[in-house]
């Protein structure tokens, strides 16, 4: 794992606005260290990553909120990774520097 790729767990989380959205928060301690990974491929706050659960891989952007960072989960890599809400989820994510 090099300094651009961050392991963790954490609960799915349900977002009920006009749809159901769903995310994992990144915890503060990773937030922090990638905040300081990702200065200069962020956009406006976004940074661009590629996220893993278990064998599902899929980009996305991450996005800042009350001090961390939310993983907005696709649906599609939600049930092809076999997690709903509530379960933990290992994830690894990967600053994308090669998307801008």
């Amino acid at each position: 794992m090099s300094l651009m790729d961050f392991e963790f767990e954490g609960p799915i989380v349900e977002w009920r606005g006009p749809a159901p959205y769903y995310f994992v928060r990144i915890p503060e301690d990773e937030s922090a260290d990638i905040k300081f990974a990702a200065k200069g491929i962020e956009y406006w706050g976004q940074v661009p990553v590629v996220v893993r659960i278990n064998d599902t891989e899929f980009t996305t952007a991450l996005f800042p909120k009350d001090g961390c960072y939310l993983i907005p989960l696709k649906v599609a890599a939600r049930k092809a990774a076999g997690i709903d809400v509530d379960q933990e989820g290992e994830l690894a994510v990967s600053l994308d520097v090669v998307r801008r």
